[in-house]
């Protein structure tokens, strides 16, 4: 009997090691959360994830903390994989994620999005979503999907902060009220650049009427080097507040050196600009990887083409740095923000920017997309621009009054 009992004991034994070993991550790259069950429909999943840089960009970090997070919070296993180029090795990485056993495999960055649609088409058991593509609505695929979010309304909040900052310089007889100039670090002229730094500039105009704007762009989205040359070109012409559609430490660590604020976008910059940082706007992610997760494992569609907002709690902005915003800051951005959430307030209010001198009554936009980039909807009604209503990538490519593109070759 006893002999039995060991044996028993012994088998025990082995098979706990075997269950500690099948949930040891196969490489760095992947992880199983702990809270992860048996024939459980969403835990039994799981989801890679391609990222154009690694964590020292900070739109990147965004959506690896935001994947991580979601993912630790259903039990989901995970893959990362990071510094992927936004060419050929993008859908190689993706059909590895798909013949790995991910059910669903996301991609980040705009230039990833013919990859993904390559290896939807022979993939057509697993979920590929995309963020901050045009094609998913046009291109008749189940398995193919976008993703955004109305963040102009965050940039446009964070743009209350630096108009705040504007006004407090020059009631503070630092500046004069004509030399109240932002900056703008931008990576390309795409429309959700353009769409960004508008919505920034409508903010900050909207509490500091005489602001204006100045856009370098870096034909980059992660060059540290070019974005904090293009910060120091801006300030040397001027500007005496920079922000930025970029995504390094560059224009943030210039304007530390220079003592010139700063707002940022993905996150805080606090560490490296304690002095100058004011605030930052971001999309959280969380939600919509949340609700992809629990979609296929539910058997259910994921939204082609989905669209978060402040009510989602995909627009969000990061915590205000009293030491450097002006006062009264905190109050003006909440009741820009309960306006917004009440449709009392649009960000593209026709009434509040011209174009060319003018003010915009309509508007063809490239909602449909394809390789020239035709007008093809109407974006324009109820006296504002309707933007990310009808596509959830960003659509707002117009150069309105007061903003001077210093560069537009990329």
């Amino acid at each position: 009997m006893k002999k039995l009992l060991a044996i028993v004991l012994s088998i025990a034994l082995l098979l706990g090691l075997a269950a500690c070993g099948a949930n040891k991550p196969a490489d760095d790259t992947t992880a199983a959360s702990e809270n992860q069950t048996e024939a459980n429909p969403v835990t039994d999943r799981k989801v890679g994830f391609i990222f154009l840089h690694d964590e020292n960009s900070t739109y990147d970090k965004n959506f690896i903390d935001a994947a991580k997070e979601a993912c630790d919070n259903l039990g989901v296993e995970y893959v990362l994989k990071t510094n992927i180029p936004e060419d050929k090795e993008c859908y190689e990485t993706a059909a590895d994620l798909a013949e790995s056993g991910c059910s669903i495999v996301f991609a980040d960055s705009f230039g990833h999005e013919d990859y993904m649609i390559q290896a939807a088409k022979e993939y057509p058991e697993v979920q590929f979503c995309h963020a901050t593509g045009t094609q998913a609505h046009t291109a008749g695929l189940d398995n193919f999907n976008n993703a955004f979010a109305s963040i102009y309304e965050g940039r446009y909040l964070a743009g209350v902060a630096a108009g705040m900052k504007l006004n407090e310089m020059i009631e503070s007889g630092k500046i004069k009220a004509e030399d109240a100039k932002i900056g703008y670090i931008g990576a390309y002229t795409y429309a959700e650049v353009i769409s960004g730094y508008t919505s920034f500039f409508l903010g900050a105009r909207s509490v500091c009427e005489s602001a204006t704007m100045a856009v370098q762009f870096t034909g980059s989205w992660y060059d540290e080097t070019a974005e904090k040359e293009a910060a120091n070109t801006l300030i040397e012409r001027g500007c005496v507040l920079i922000s930025q559609h970029a995504d390094s430490m560059g224009a943030p660590t210039a304007c530390e050196n220079a003592g010139v604020p700063d707002v940022s976008y993905n996150g805080s910059t606090k560490s490296v600009a304690p002095n100058t940082y004011i605030i930052s706007s971001k999309i959280n992610w969380v939600p919509y990887f949340e609700y992809i997760i629990n979609q296929v494992a539910n058997g259910q569609p994921i939204d082609t083409d989905w669209t978060g907002t402040i009510a989602t709690g995909s627009v969000q902005l990061t915590e205000l740095n009293e030491d450097v915003a002006a006062e009264g800051t905190k109050e003006a951005i909440e009741e820009a923000q309960a306006k917004l959430e009440a449709g009392t307030l649009h960000v593209y209010d026709t009434a509040t920017f011209t174009v060319d001198g003018k003010e915009l009554t309509e508007y063809k936009a490239d909602v449909d997309s394809d390789p020239d980039y035709t007008p093809d909807t109407n974006v324009v009604s109820d006296g504002y621009f309707h933007e990310s209503e009808f596509r959830s990538a960003p659509y707002f490519d117009l150069e309105i009054d007061g903003i001077e593109r210093l560069n537009a070759k990329f």
